[in-house]
C-alpha cells in the first residue's frame, strides 16, 4: 500500500501524474485527503476527491508515503500530526518516503534527509537538513526519493515505480504512454 498524501494548495501534476503511473504500474495506492472531509483544493483551482481521509489511516504503516508539492499544500503536509506519524511508521519499518518540489523540505525539517543525497525546487534548499544537495532532476538515496519540480513529475512517477515494482515494470509503462520512441 502506498499513500499519497493531498493537502489544500497541492500541485495538481505532481500528485496526479505519479498516482496515476502507480495505478498503471499495479501498486495499491490510496490518495489521502489530510483532512476530514475527502474533498481537496490543488493550488491550481483543481478539486479532486481523495479515495481515503486521514481519519481513515489512523496507525496503519504503508510501504511508502508520496508527498506533492505547491504552496500552501507542502506547508499544510509538514503542519499535518497524522502525515508526520505516518511518516515515522514508514520510515522506521524499512518503508520508502517520496517527495516533490517544495515537499522534500517537509522531509528535510524532521530529519530524514540527514546525509542522503536530495533535490528540491530552487529556494528551499535550506530546508533540506543535513542533505547533500544533488543538481539532478530526481534522486534516490537508500529509501528516500525527492524531484525537482512539476516538469520532473513523470520521471518522479517512475522512479517511484522501479523503486516498488522493479525496471522491467517502468519499461513497460514508458512503452504504454509513449514515453520515448
Amino acid at each position: 500500500m502506498v499513500y499519497l498524501f493531498l493537502a489544500d494548495g497541492f500541485e495538481t501534476v505532481e500528485a496526479l501524474a505519479p498516482y496515476d503511473l502507480m495505478k498503471r504500474a499495479g501498486i495499491d495506492v490510496k490518495s489521502v485527503s489530510i483532512k476530514k472531509d475527502k474533498r481537496v483544493v490543488s493550488a491550481q483551482g483543481v478539486s479532486v476527491e481523495a479515495d481515503l481521509a486521514i481519519t481513515a489511516i489512523k496507525g496503519t504503516c504503508p510501504e511508502m508515503v508520496v508527498l506533492p508539492g505547491g504552496m500552501p499544500g507542502a506547508s499544510n503536509l509538514e503542519q499535518s500530526e497524522e502525515v508526520r506519524e505516518c511518516m515515522q511508521r514508514t520510515y522506521s519499518a524499512g518503508g520508502w518516503l517520496a517527495a516533490i518540489c517544495a515537499a522534500p523540505y517537509v522531509l528535510g525539517v524532521n530529519g530524514y534527509l540527514e546525509g542522503k543525497e536530495a533535490t528540491c525546487y530552487p529556494g528551499f534548499e535550506d530546508k533540506l537538513t543535513g542533505a547533500k544537495l544533488s543538481e539532478k532532476s530526481v534522486v534516490c538515496d537508500g529509501k528516500i526519493i525527492t524531484a525537482a519540480g512539476m516538469g520532473v513529475a513523470l520521471e518522479f512517477g517512475l522512479e517511484i515505480v522501479r523503486a516498488l515494482k522493479g525496471l522491467e515494470t517502468v519499461e513497460q509503462i514508458k512503452k504504454s504512454i509513449i514515453y520515448t520512441r
